[in-house]
């Protein structure tokens, strides 16, 4: 909000002791923690990802060197350690959305194909990749089957996601 605007919502709703503003993250772990919901993405799949790779327990297929994660992409990605971070990413995005299956996240992960001199359109990403992040991090327990259709986040993967969380909002207030 603008600070002007913050003044003249005080205004009117200081007789009814009501705070239309977020709480800050030093109440919020007085209240109940840290949640994925917090802190930024970017920093999250960053360290969740750094997680996977420093425990060991995610599988990773032997061809993720060779294949191009799309069929609208030229070249394989270049960092050595993109499945990680797909699959910190997905972890994300299934703990923030249920109820994922492997067409949203082909959508999600797709791109603009190039198409020469013809107009450029949306491609969908890889259908085994995103399969086999999924399968690799049911495999931890981070995910399980929905019942309804497509994945959600286990109660272990739950405490695991928000405590990489905590860690995430303990280091950005560090740095401030």
């Amino acid at each position: 909000f603008f600070p002007r605007f913050e003044r003249f919502l005080m205004f009117f709703l200081s007789p009814f002791d009501v705070n239309p503003f977020p709480k800050s993250l030093d109440q919020k772990k007085m209240v109940g923690g840290v949640s994925v919901k917090d802190v930024s993405s970017h920093e999250f799949v960053k360290a969740y990802a750094a997680h996977l790779r420093r425990s060991g327990k995610l599988e990773i297929p032997k061809w993720v060197d060779l294949v191009k994660s799309g069929s609208y992409k030229e070249l394989a990605p270049y960092d050595p350690d993109w499945f990680y971070i797909r699959a910190a990413a997905v972890a994300r995005h299934i703990y923030l959305r249920h109820g994922v299956g492997v067409g949203a996240l082909r959508k999600r992960y797709g791109g603009r194909k190039r198409r020469g001199t013809r107009p450029s359109h949306h491609s969908n990403s890889s259908g085994s990749v995103a399969r086999k992040v999924l399968q690799a991090l049911e495999k931890i327990s981070v995910l399980e089957k929905d019942p309804k259709g497509g994945r959600r986040i286990s109660q272990a993967g739950q405490r695991d996601l928000d405590r990489i969380a905590q860690k995430v909002a303990q280091n950005s207030e560090n740095e401030i």
